[in-house]
């Protein structure tokens, strides 16, 4: 089965056809490092890190570019709130980010290009299309360029939207633009109440970019002026992907071949976002969950639905994915990790099965379901190893294997260690406040700290040396 994929563009599943055999071209906008990542923001790159390592799986040699914008108006206005920087506020936040990723399992992409490391390819991007008569620097003085839209017939043609039905563009003054739906290349540097460091020299004066010319740069830098898939949330359909893909097409630029759009994590029906103080960062939920726990409530889900957030759901998938570990524990087979392998039935790769959801558009619910098929036949089976490997092929390409280094801190044996240090602890201090009890010749509180322990299922030992623990 070819692998198929929605694309946002045309509103359907098609084929995907490379644009060079064998090679896939990836880019997907990363994050505006303006704040700490919580769980909506990871779901993205867990999204893309599966289609990545399906990719990879297939054959497919991948180049795949995901950015980081590291100065935007909301990082001015934060660090500003803040006293600090705003390249250490960036800074700060990436390294935060950096940590959420590695936590998941949500490997590297091929480079991670900032935005401020690539502010000449932009202002030669904003060169060539004023050169074409797609941008104009406003009249206003104020050094600002913008995008004419009503140049570009084919604008909106992304989000299937006329130009007389957008709103205006809300990312610079309109004073100095021709339709207010025009949307800002350059901004000028506004020395009232902007920092010098966040101005960079240009032909229309110091200032520095829009956030939409920031991916054309990039794509066009590091994959070439046509590629094959650009990804991102669903959110950033509209404004900004339309916009990246107007001016790059105005440019002479063939930009992406497929668009891919990641669903949002919601809290009570809304995107989870700062605005609405309803985020949960990655840290906090962390101290609750184990990552490769939190990684599977991710992939768990097809990455175009909607998911609605709570405790309750990630506390059944942390159950549900502690059977598989327990399926791979019973089984005695090596949990090392058995690479990418190939779609067989035969126990030296995934299943066709897991292979065909995978293909039908990342069908990440449906290989789930793949995966406890295969666990149910090992159960039942006399030898459950070739059906123990074909659950580690699955969970190699969906970066769960708990046995892949990246979890060693984490997996479910040092989650045991957690378990019995806090158990001990705790024990430890009853234990010590029975021995008070008794010094003190108070029985009745001796025995009662006693039989509490004993129904918790602890079976405690009186010796010479101390009263010594056991878990019955």
């Amino acid at each position: 089965m070819t692998f198929r994929l929605y694309d946002t563009a045309t509103r359907e599943v098609r084929d995907f056809v490379p644009l060079e055999e064998g090679k896939a071209g990836l880019y997907v906008c990363g994050l505006t490092v303006q704040s700490e990542p919580h769980v909506g923001h990871v779901r993205s790159a867990v999204n893309f890190d599966v289609l990545q390592r399906w990719l990879r799986h297939l054959g497919y040699e991948v180049t795949f570019i995901r950015n980081i914008t590291d100065i935007d108006d909301k990082i001015l206005i934060k660090s500003a709130e803040q006293g600090r920087p705003w390249y250490n506020l960036a800074y700060a936040m990436h390294r935060e980010l950096d940590q959420a990723y590695d936590a998941l399992n949500v490997a590297p992409p091929t480079y991670e290009p900032a935005a401020t490391g690539h502010v000449p390819e932009m202002i030669e991007l904003i060169g060539e299309l004023i050169g074409r008569g797609h941008a104009y620097p406003a009249e206003d003085g104020s050094g600002d360029v913008y995008f004419d839209v009503r140049s570009w017939p084919s604008y909106g043609e992304l989000t299937h939207q006329g130009v007389d039905d957008m709103e205006p563009a809300a990312d610079a003054d309109p004073r100095g633009k021709r339709d207010p739906r025009d949307f800002a290349l350059w901004k000028g540097w506004k020395k009232e109440t902007e920092p010098e460091t966040a101005a960079w020299p240009s032909p229309w004066g110091p200032g520095r970019p829009g956030w939409h010319i920031e991916c054309s740069a990039m794509a066009g830098k590091y994959l070439g002026p046509a590629f094959d898939i650009h990804g991102g949330g669903v959110d950033l359909r509209f404004p900004h992907h339309e916009n990246e893909q107007a001016q790059s097409r105005a440019a002479g630029r063939p930009f992406a071949t497929y668009w891919m759009h990641n669903a949002w994590i919601t809290t009570s029906g809304e995107k989870m976002s700062k605005s609405l103080g309803n985020s949960l960062l990655v840290p906090a939920v962390l101290e609750n969950y184990r990552g490769i726990e939190l990684r599977y409530y991710l992939v768990a889900a097809h990455y175009r639905s909607h998911v609605e957030f709570s405790f309750e759901a990630l506390d059944e998938a942390a159950v549900a994915f502690r059977r598989i570990e327990s399926f791979l524990e019973r089984t005695g087979v090596s949990t090392s990790s058995t690479g990418s392998g190939t779609a067989t039935t035969d126990g030296g790769g995934p299943p066709q099965a897991f292979a065909d959801a995978m293909n039908d558009d990342l069908g990440t619910p449906a290989a789930v379901a793949v995966l406890f098929d295969v666990m149910r036949e090992g159960n039942r089976a006399d030898d459950p190893a070739p059906h123990a490997a074909q659950v580690l092929a699955m969970l190699d390409v969906l970066g769960l294997n708990p046995a892949d280094p990246v979890w060693a801190d984490t997996g479910a044996g040092a989650q045991d260690d957690k378990l019995k240090s806090a158990v001990d602890a705790l024990v430890a201090g009853l234990l010590e406040e029975r021995t008070r009890a008794r010094e003190a010749k108070d029985w009745a509180r001796a025995d009662a700290i006693r039989d509490q322990i004993k129904q918790a299922g602890i079976e405690v030992t009186d010796t010479p040396d101390g009263p010594t623990w056991t878990v019955n």
